[in-house]
């Protein structure tokens, strides 16, 4: 099943859990939070190799947040067991965006290149939060980091499977990620 939950979006991770009835916090991942957490929508958790779908039972926004309860979650204690579990959907009910809109997970595995032609490298997954996420491109076996903002990322086409970025001088050295050499202890 975790193929089945590779191909899945995310939505949001349960925060921590809310009162004593069972609710959880959840830190929304989705411009949509008013239909992704509404009742009776059905919600996906990882347990081991298993999909667990949740139900939700309630939901409310408290400073900004979604409260969701989820059906079979009655007490704080088994709303602990909860805590940081990355909440999924089957891509299939995402709603269509509007053109030039696009979803987190159509750019993985999009080529990047520069305006001037060079080739970066490919998109491994998109990090972040809503406001501040930065493509994890793979250059030659590092991981660059790749802020996605339309300023650095000047086109983007997830059907040609093709990002076009404009990176300040140094970006692509500064964000790269250190890896040991071969000779190096490993803890």
């Amino acid at each position: 099943m975790a193929d089945g939950w590779e191909s899945m979006a995310v939505v949001g991770t349960i925060v921590r859990p809310h009162g004593i009835r069972g609710q959880v916090v959840v830190h929304p991942e989705t411009d949509f939070p008013d239909r992704r957490f509404a009742v009776g929508e059905v919600l996906h958790i990882r347990r081991g190799t298993a999909l667990v779908p949740l139900v939700v039972s309630s939901a409310r926004l408290h400073r900004g947040r979604p409260i969701v309860g989820v059906e079979g979650v009655e007490d704080a204690s088994s709303a602990e067991t909860l805590r940081g579990a990355e909440l999924r959907i089957p891509v299939a009910a995402l709603s269509p965006l509007p053109a030039g809109s696009f979803y987190r997970h159509d750019l993985a595995g999009c080529r990047v290149g520069t305006v001037g032609g060079e080739a970066v490298g490919e998109v491994l997954r998109v990090e972040g939060s809503l406001g501040q996420s930065w493509l994890v491109v793979d250059r030659e076996g590092d991981e660059v980091l790749i802020p996605l903002v339309d300023r650095v990322c000047v086109q983007i086409d997830p059907e040609a499977r093709a990002i076009t970025i404009d990176p300040p001088a140094g970006l692509l050295e500064v964000n790269a990620s250190t890896r040991p050499s071969s000779t190096e202890a490993r803890a």
